[in-house]
């Protein structure tokens, strides 16, 4: 008959474990507390930023608190210029993001980024622009300027309209438009009006994504709290009285 002593368990402190435990899983708790925290800030965020591009005009929109990712709608008429965007893949294919002047009814002008668009095969082409004409209602997110770092010299600026560009800064576009904000509007979806493919990978993390991040630090702290239960319990009995002895 086996000797029960041999698979006892018995509680065995260990102050270095306790000590690493009790250390860290303070830090798991407060980083998923913290993540919950973010979350809920920017779930208000979001539905404050949507009832303002609901309610409040263009004009007093970007009076208000601007920054990069807010939701807007504006009203208004397309203008006459058309800068495209070199250098913007989508699955591999080459092409341009068509960044138009937009003239809502009250406020000042902005640039519209209207989406993505296939290059044609000919370096020397660029690809046709339709651009409707008429009152249309636009929605999509503020975004900043298009001016990513490019080392190699920009060469000649191309005239006429379309025009190609490498980066298109504020500055670069006051003598075609006076008056721009601080940011542009990139539509939100392909579906309006002038819109070209409008799927634009989220620039801003949303409330879903810090639910994830404190979930993950969350089952940390339950995990390292398991290990330590379990590595605190060691077997007793007549081997292990023997080791100590």
């Amino acid at each position: 008959m086996a000797d029960p002593q041999v698979s006892k368990r018995k509680w065995h402190f260990d102050w270095r474990l306790m000590l690493f435990s009790g250390f860290f899983l303070p830090v798991l708790l407060g980083l998923g507390i913290w993540q919950l925290d973010r979350a809920g800030q920017k779930q208000a965020m979001l539905e404050s930023w949507q009832q303002q591009a609901e309610n409040l005009p263009w004009q007093q929109l970007i009076e208000g608190e601007v920054r990069s990712g807010k939701p807007v709608r504006v009203t208004g008429m397309y203008g006459d210029h058309s800068w495209l965007l070199d250098n913007r893949t989508r699955d591999g294919v080459p092409g341009y993001e068509v960044i138009t002047d937009f003239y809502p009814l009250e406020g000042p002008p902005v640039l519209v980024n209207r989406g993505w668009i296939q290059a044609p095969r000919s370096r020397e082409r660029l690809p046709g622009i339709d651009t409707p004409e008429g009152l249309f209602t636009l929605s999509g997110r503020l975004a900043d300027y298009p001016v990513p770092p490019v080392l190699a010299d920009q060469g000649q600026e191309e005239q006429g309209w379309p025009r190609r560009v490498q980066r298109l800064p504020r500055e670069g576009v006051t003598n075609e438009v006076e008056g721009l904000p601080a940011l542009i509007i990139r539509l939100d979806s392909g579906q309006q009006p002038g819109a070209f493919r409008a799927d634009w990978a989220p620039d801003l993390m949303g409330p879903g994504t810090h639910y994830g991040y404190a979930a993950q630090w969350f089952a940390l702290a339950v995990a390292l709290t398991i290990l330590t239960v379990v590595a605190s319990y060691r077997k007793t009995g007549a081997n292990n009285d023997n080791d100590n002895g």
